[in-house]
């Protein structure tokens, strides 16, 4: 397995179907910060924003949240995160890290009904929220352990 290098921006992604949730840490990956959703289209258009968010921003890898149950078993949406996950390191070049996503989007659903946020803003921020939230437990794990993965780019 090949693990994320520890200096340099990583960008986690919140996987969907028809959104991308993006967040990313700052240089020394001490920080993470909601980026943005982006709403998919045609692989065409997915792999030119790919490329352009890794370039732009400097990423030196990614985290793609990895949907398992509660369990810990693996859905049909672990198996098509996996196929993206390993679609990013063909297209960016660079190591992708799958990362257990259980309770993200969850945990960032709450925080926004805390913050008393209407259900527009809620949608507008949910799914870069959860991303954010993906790439700090990230940050906070070994990196190597349970709930981590690598794909070679």
């Amino acid at each position: 397995m090949v693990a994320l290098p520890r200096v340099g921006r990583i960008a986690a992604i919140d996987y969907g179907t028809v959104r991308l949730g993006v967040a990313i840490t700052d240089p020394d990956q001490k920080f993470s910060s909601p980026l943005e959703n982006y709403t998919r289209r045609n692989p065409a258009l997915d792999a030119k924003w790919l490329a352009d968010l890794a370039r732009l921003e400097r990423v030196a890898g990614f985290v793609v949240g990895l949907p398992v149950h509660t369990s810990g078993n693996e859905s049909q949406k672990s198996i098509e995160a996996r196929k993206f996950g390993k679609w990013v390191a063909e297209l960016t070049q660079l190591p992708v890290a799958l990362f257990d996503e259980r309770y993200t989007s969850a945990q960032a659903e709450s925080m926004l009904l805390d913050a008393e946020f209407s259900k527009k803003r809620r949608k507008e921020r949910l799914d870069k929220l959860a991303a954010q939230i993906l790439l700090a437990a990230y940050l906070e794990s070994d990196r190597t352990g349970e709930g981590a993965a690598a794909i070679e780019g």
